[in-house]
């Protein structure tokens, strides 16, 4: 069945069919739209996306496409509390375009990280997470800094395994745990400067989206243009993507690699 943005409404309706529900299709953005009648919180999907996906996958992406809006709405729908479920609290790294507010309005805890990134924080649910706003942190006394620690001592609790590729005597360094939190490694300064330890030459860094963390030992320059397209193409495959740049870890600090390069001095200026 050939499917465009009216077909697809339609399945979506039908899937999503709930009295507590509401639905509404933007014809002049190719969009759809479901949220709870009581509260109009709620999702937006761009049609020409999944249609895509069904493209390539078939009703398997409608399905999974369901059970995320389905767990989505769920979450939206229900008060969760932070005292108690300390072990659950997590910092995720996203975008500097990323929303800064909650879909209900409500402010988004997060601090800076670099130019390209920012962090968040999240209440892992199980089979979802929940981003941690003001309103929830007020309500619990919480101050800013007590969540960045608990989130912190977290993020290095986890597993830290990785695969390591060798590409044109370069070393890839590759985190892929698939729980959500591959990317937020890269806050966890202790493993940054276990790996720098075995590097011959530049460590570089890459967070493309959320399921992956690259560490790159740069010998050559063809690693730097190795590790350019690898982190393009995952940031364009990944399911929430972060940066297509990759930073130089130096000194404790993250600096993207285009500025590094714009700032070092050229040597053959003036020859």
């Amino acid at each position: 069945m050939k499917m465009n943005s009216i077909k697809m409404k339609r399945i979506l309706e039908e899937k999503l069919a709930n009295d507590n529900y509401r639905t509404s299709f933007n014809r002049d953005k190719d969009t759809f739209r479901i949220e709870w009648k009581e509260t109009k919180q709620g999702v937006t999907i761009q049609l020409p996306n999944i249609i895509a996906k069904y493209n390539d996958r078939g009703d398997e992406a409608i399905d999974e496409l369901i059970g995320h809006i389905t767990e989505s709405l769920k979450i939206m729908n229900q008060s969760y509390q932070l005292a108690g479920m300390e072990k659950n609290i997590f910092p995720v790294i996203r975008a500097t375009s990323f929303p800064t507010e909650s879909k209900a309005g409500e402010p988004l805890v997060s601090k800076e990280h670099t130019a390209e990134t920012r962090v968040f924080y999240a209440l892992d649910l199980g089979k979802s997470y929940r981003l941690i706003d003001e309103k929830m942190l007020n309500k619990e006394g919480w101050s800013k800094e007590h969540l960045d620690e608990i989130a912190s001592f977290n993020i290095r609790s986890l597993s830290y395994d990785y695969k390591v590729d060798k590409v044109a005597d370069n070393d890839f360094y590759f985190v892929a745990k698939q729980d959500g939190y591959d990317a937020s490694r890269i806050l966890n300064e202790s493993f940054l400067e276990e790996i720098q330890a075995k590097t011959k030459g530049e460590l570089a860094v890459a967070v493309p989206h959320q399921d992956v963390l690259i560490l790159a030992d740069i010998q050559n320059k063809t690693g730097y243009d190795i590790l350019a397209q690898m982190t393009m193409k995952f940031f364009a495959e990944g399911r929430i993507p972060i940066t297509s740049l990759s930073f130089i870890y130096e000194d404790k600090k993250l600096t993207p690699i285009f500025i590094l390069a714009k700032n070092r001095p050229n040597p053959n200026k003036n020859k």
